[in-house]
């Protein structure tokens, strides 16, 4: 953009701090001298805000605790003060009982760190499952220019010359333990190979999905979600968002002005052509609520009927993972294969149009990026199914399951909770076969608590002896993106506040017809009344802190489980702080 429509520097949000001759501008200035800073090295400067959540429990972001230098580095040239601002670090493989728990936390540690501190604009530096939806959440209310910095995946895995895909590997490899085929020490030596490197899991998880979805809705440099962690390219696509941000703040490029309606449909339209994780759903809506916009299960099921897979990316795919589908070309090449789905005139965090961004991107390996035609899976990622069952919508990812199960019928068996399942399923007796349908309730957003990744049930263990490696599992419960397999997930509404899941019984018979987009419960209407007028409320899990309110004010699945207070849709924007 032309500098002459460049904002003055008096009208910098940071100057609200520093500029004013007061004496609580004069505590400000002080302090600032205090840590060493000139004042000639933040006057008529951006201050940028870099949210970073590198942590020591956070092997997905090991390597940002250099590359916030990096970030530093590219803001200076600009010509950017920057300041890093540490967030709460959500590590998906660490922290208990599950990071859905916190999404909101750090959404709310975003949006009052930017609020509260003198920054113009902010890098957030994100990548794990949670993170990239929690900080762009957190980042649009608040408001400020923001560019997000994908923390990239990880190196592909390794055992005994095999190529490992972080979580689509250890649930395969898991059911050949329990069949007895891999011996306790051979297991060790995954457990060694399958992630061998910082950055996210390499496979089409949840983390590149959504991290992919912010390069589509605009949020991002283009190509920065498909660089490897390890690559010399992220750490120059770093430094170039460092620098890209002082100028989003010259030219007041914020959040409102790149996430409309129509970002947010080419993010669903990407995520539906990746193979996209089925918490693509949950977060999209949650953050285009955020942005103002009406998004809902309807978008995604409108896309999945057009769109076709045509990354080749495990869990979906067979064999590539992300390494792969970077030198395949990245997003960017995946976009141009799909461009007469887009939106192309959608403006994105470098000034220019989405299609501009992607003019001349080129595929490398028609294998890891297949054309239209030549799809992996034809019709979208995901399904969103309804019945008497599921009112209010869950979903299916069929590119990730046995063909066999797109259209079942089969008796349920029932578990209330995770450790009750988890006792049975070894069991040599328990009551089961292939046809049956596994159902875990009581594990959604408030049942679980937090909804946790329980969705992808492991097969029952006389079965998989028999080798049985699928079969229709159904809750309320998410799955890890990672995860394969006939998962029927987010059942809303949930069992725990009395949802149709909480009626079932073991042996009732249940219906999914995906090509229909349906699921019911085939029992008839008035066993359903009574049973539902026996149904009793489970105990509350909090009686106080973070987790009574997380129970107190999370919405279903199909709503994004964002907290009620946080929607735009709640009132009106937050005032700035007052500085006396």
């Amino acid at each position: 953009m032309s500098t002459t429509t460049r904002k003055d520097p008096k009208s910098l949000r940071s100057a609200r701090w520093f500029a004013p001759d007061d004496l609580r501008s004069f505590g400000h200035r002080s302090r600032a001298m205090q840590m060493g800073y000139a004042p000639e090295e933040w006057v008529g400067r951006p201050v940028i805000a870099i949210l970073n959540t590198w942590s020591d429990a956070q092997p997905c972001h090991m390597h940002f605790k250099t590359r916030v230098d990096d970030v530093k580095r590219g803001v200076l040239q600009a010509g950017g003060f920057p300041i890093e601002l540490p967030a709460l670090s959500l590590s998906e493989s660490l922290l208990k009982p599950t990071t859905m728990l916190y999404r909101n936390l750090l959404a709310m540690d975003a949006e009052e760190l930017l609020r509260g501190h003198p920054v113009d604009g902010v890098v957030l530096m994100g990548g794990c499952d949670k993170t990239t939806p929690a900080l762009l959440l957190g980042a649009t209310s608040m408001g400020l220019p923001t560019i997000y910095l994908p923390a990239g995946p990880m190196l592909r895995g390794n055992w005994k010359g095999k190529t490992l895909g972080s979580g689509s590997d250890a649930w395969k490899y898991w059911d050949e333990r329990r069949a007895g085929k891999i011996t306790a020490e051979e297991w060790v030596n995954v457990e060694a190979g399958i992630a061998r490197s910082y950055g996210t899991c390499m496979t089409m998880g949840t983390a590149s999905t959504m991290t992919a979805i912010a390069e589509a809705i605009g949020m991002t440099l283009p190509g920065a979600s498909s660089i490897p962690a390890a690559d010399a390219g992220h750490i120059r696509m770093s430094s170039e968002c460092g620098r890209r941000i002082v100028d989003m703040v010259w030219e007041d490029l914020t959040p409102q002005k790149v996430q409309t309606r129509k970002a947010f449909e080419n993010a669903i339209t990407v995520a539906m052509a990746m193979g996209c994780s089925t918490n693509a759903i949950i977060h999209v809506i949650a953050q285009a609520r955020r942005a103002g916009q009406d998004i809902g299960l309807d978008d995604f099921e409108r896309a999945s009927r057009k769109v076709p897979v045509i990354a080749n990316v495990r869990p979906s795919g067979d064999t590539y993972l992300m390494e792969d589908f970077f030198y395949a070309g990245g997003l960017p090449a995946l976009m141009m294969r799909i461009r007469d789905h887009l939106h192309l005139d959608a403006l994105t965090v470098t000034g220019k149009t989405l299609g501009e961004n992607i003019a001349g991107a080129e595929v490398y390996n028609d294998d890891v990026i297949r054309t239209v035609d030549d799809p992996i899976y034809a019709e979208g990622a995901l399904a969103v199914l309804r019945g008497n069952l599921a009112p209010d919508g869950c979903v299916i990812k069929p590119s990730a399951c046995e063909p066999r199960f797109l259209k079942h019928s089969g008796p349920a068996l029932v578990f209330d909770d995770y450790p009750s399942m988890k006792a049975a399923i070894d069991r040599e007796d328990l009551d089961v076969t292939a046809d049956h349908v596994l159902i875990l309730r009581n594990a959604g957003p408030q049942g679980g608590p937090g909804m946790p990744e329980w969705g992808m049930l492991p097969i029952p263990t006389k079965l998989v002896k028999q080798g049985v490696r699928d079969m229709v599992r159904l809750s309320d419960a998410r799955m890890s993106g990672t995860s394969y397999g006939a998962c029927i997930l987010h059942v809303a509404p949930e069992s725990y506040i009395g949802g149709p899941l909480a009626l079932v019984r073991n042996g009732d018979q249940i219906t999914l017809d995906v090509a229909a987009r349906t699921i019911n419960l085939d029992v008839p209407e008035e066993e359903l009344a009574r049973r539902r007028a026996e149904w009793k409320a489970p105990e509350p899990h909090y009686e106080r802190g973070y987790g009574w309110m997380f129970t107190r004010h999370i919405r279903q699945a199909n709503e994004g489980c964002d907290f009620d207070f946080l929607e735009s849709s709640f009132g009106g924007p937050v005032d700035e702080p007052s500085i006396y």
